[in-house]
């Protein structure tokens, strides 16, 4: 059985959040715009982690509706991101797992279960 793709989480709220371009009136649509912005990623990977790689996108609140694509699959978190975010990492030990955040908590969390972090300018530029 070949080895399963590395898996990449990105935390919808805080990469959205951390370019203010307002994003505030329109969650949904800001997440769908990261969204799509991030199908490039499945194949291509991101910096020390060359595609192809597994994409999730975690959603939460306002943006819990926002649908998957190709190559990027969308997981709505029914209570904290944070929390599913965690649970990912955790299942995915046996892989190589990258959790887009600058959440220093989250990170934290994602880190003890062996999760390499990358800061939301992985995948979205400042703007």
């Amino acid at each position: 059985m070949p080895n399963p793709l590395p898996l990449v989480i990105v935390d919808a709220a805080n990469v959205v959040g951390s370019v203010p371009d307002g994003w505030w009136r329109d969650r949904r649509g800001a997440a769908e715009r990261l969204r799509d912005a991030l199908v490039p990623y499945a194949s291509d990977g991101l910096p020390g982690t060359p595609g192809p790689v597994e994409l999730v996108l975690v959603v939460e609140g306002r943006a819990r509706d926002v649908a998957p694509v190709p190559g990027v699959r969308v997981e709505a978190a029914q209570g904290s991101g944070d929390d599913l975010i965690a649970a990912l990492a955790a299942e995915a030990a046996s892989r190589p797992c990258v959790v887009v955040t600058a959440d220093r908590e989250l990170r934290r969390r994602v880190e003890a279960h062996g999760a390499r972090c990358a800061g939301p300018r992985a995948v979205r530029p400042a703007a």
